[in-house]
């Protein structure tokens, strides 16, 4: 079964083509933020390379987020609209999932962040297990710092990945045990999508397009905007 994965969730695009071989092709960029200008063509430069229709597509992965509040309006919704022309199921997957599997390989606790914006972070931890990784808290959003105190509590070897890491390091590297991820960890891979999406679609773990809703965890920007001046 073929899956078309397609992520949005931070100022990186990418999509990716894949099934029981691997990663068959994948194609990320992160350009401008532009995910609407780059998606439809990304998605028909992938198949061409390939030589994939979009018919031979099985299903449809998405990144559900926290992530970027346009970009994942946008995934989700050309996600949809394949899914729905093409009359196959999908499946949506964390972000912050996306940005943990490529370090499943550490023995640390993994701590998976996305950068929230407004001095903020979206993040999740994990360890890793015999199939790859588990998620061990639920996605939340909180300030780089409180985030610091949570990690010198535990006490604990931490690997801590994602942009969120990236964009506030010093508050990280000034820890005791623990380390911030390469450059390979920034952002969330549409590759790492597919791998995880593609046993999840062998077990027929499918959801409807109707039932996939982005995950925000928090009002978008101009909202927040508007009701801060409002209160003015």
């Amino acid at each position: 079964m073929l899956v078309l994965g397609i992520e949005t969730a931070t100022p990186q695009a990418g999509v990716a083509i894949g099934g029981h071989e691997g990663v068959i092709a994948s194609f990320h960029t992160a350009r401008d933020r532009r995910h609407a200008e780059t998606l439809a063509p990304a998605i028909q430069f992938l198949c061409t390379q390939t030589r994939i229709d979009l018919n031979e597509i099985g299903v449809v992965a998405v990144d559900i987020g926290p992530g970027l509040f346009t970009g994942l309006r946008v995934g989700v919704a050309t996600a949809k609209a394949l899914a729905h022309a093409l009359k196959i199921p999908m499946i949506g997957i964390s972000s912050l999932d996306l940005a943990a599997f490529p370090a499943r390989f550490s023995d640390r606790l993994i701590v998976s962040t996305v950068d929230a914006r407004r001095g903020e972070i979206f993040y999740a931890t994990y360890r890793k297990t015999a199939g790859g990784i588990q998620r061990i808290t639920e996605p939340r959003v909180d300030q780089p710092d409180n985030i610091a105190n949570q990690l010198t509590a535990q006490g604990e070897d931490c690997l801590v990945v994602g942009d969120g890491a990236q964009r506030y390091a010093q508050t990280f590297q000034m820890l005791r045990g623990v380390e911030i991820g390469e450059e390979g960890f920034r952002y969330p891979n549409a590759g790492s999508l597919v791998e995880l999406a593609h046993p999840r679609a062998l077990r027929e773990e499918f959801v409807l397009p109707t039932e996939i809703e982005p995950l925000y965890l928090r009002a978008p920007d101009a909202r927040i905007n508007w009701q801060t001046r409002e209160r003015s």
